[in-house]
């Protein structure tokens, strides 16, 4: 089921129209719209849709999403003046259908990038930077990165300590502490 589940998404987003664009309703106001991105990118294994949908941002979209004079999905991105920004007015900037061109810096849990000084980094910070100064100004952008930096350090932290807590119980001979009557599979299911 999660290979399934993996492939569906991780074969087509640049190869077929029908990921982003319904098959029979082939509108591009309506590929505009966020909730078409929540078909892959929602779930246990990458959270983005989750994440966006209780940030400001996606708040703001939620709010507003009816009134075509807050968002006006027929104007091209391009010429898009939203009231908060879509999925797609920030990851296809300017209506370029290459999503990954303009990724921002984190993946879902974001510790392998972390700004390490790398240049990539600091050329794909810069980008991310560029595309938040449409509405906000770049000091609060970087600052917002560097408060992501800080977070997924103190994340990378507990799970390394959470890892070394589990390699102890392993060693104590207590690797299973929990009945397995009474413990929970990966779905958070008994």
């Amino acid at each position: 089921g999660d290979t399934a589940g993996c492939t569906f998404c991780h074969t087509s987003p640049e190869e077929r129209c029908s990921t982003c664009h319904q098959r029979y309703q082939f509108n591009p106001a309506v590929a505009r719209k966020s909730e078409q991105c929540k078909t892959c990118h929602w779930g246990k294994d990458h959270r983005d849709w989750e994440a966006y949908d209780i940030s400001i941002h996606g708040t703001v979209y939620q709010v507003n999403k009816w009134d075509p004079t807050q968002f006006d999905m027929s104007k091209k991105l391009a010429d898009a003046d939203y009231v908060g920004p879509t999925c797609q007015y920030c990851h296809m900037r300017g209506g370029h259908h290459n999503v990954q061109r303009l990724s921002t810096v984190y993946t879902s849990m974001g510790m392998s990038n972390a700004d390490r000084g790398a240049p990539l980094w600091k050329e794909k910070r810069d980008t991310w930077v560029s595309v938040c100064d449409d509405c906000h100004s770049p000091r609060f952008a970087r600052e917002n990165l560097q408060a992501m930096d800080e977070a997924c350090k103190d994340a990378g932290l507990k799970y390394t300590e959470t890892f070394k807590v589990a390699e102890n119980l392993m060693l104590d001979g207590m690797g299973e502490p929990m009945p397995k009557d009474l413990a929970p599979d990966w779905s958070g299911q008994h």
